[in-house]
């Protein structure tokens, strides 16, 4: 079966923040595996991130490779994605639908852009 994939397009009033320190993304933790990008052989991390438009906030899961990691990264830091891909997925578990949405950047950046109102 195919995977989708959708580009996320952000409003330029929207605002993204670090929820979390970068955390390895494992493939199998119990034999120390970890995930890696298909394509580069990259190791994968995952990074909460708060997006805030308006009134509304939301908390996203996003796996990002280690080297598009920026040095220094902490909650709180303002930052920007680069690529940001939404990836529906469901699964079929004895007899039990799951689904949602994986997310996924190629790179985050720190957002040196003045805070409003400055």
């Amino acid at each position: 079966m195919a995977r989708t994939s959708i580009r996320v397009g952000l409003l330029p009033e929207t605002q993204l923040m670090a929820g979390s320190l970068p955390a390895a993304k494992w493939k199998d933790q119990e034999k120390g595996e970890r995930a890696i990008d298909q394509a580069t052989g990259a190791p994968l991390s995952t990074v909460m991130i708060f997006l805030m438009e308006g009134e509304r906030a939301e908390a996203l899961k996003v796996t990002v490779p280690e080297k598009g990691l920026p040095n220094g990264l902490k909650p709180g830091m303002r930052i920007k994605t680069v690529d940001l891909m939404a990836n529906p997925w469901a699964n079929l578990f004895n007899g039990q639908v799951s689904s949602g949405v994986a997310y996924r950047a190629t790179a985050l950046v720190l957002d040196q852009a003045p805070e409003s109102g400055e």
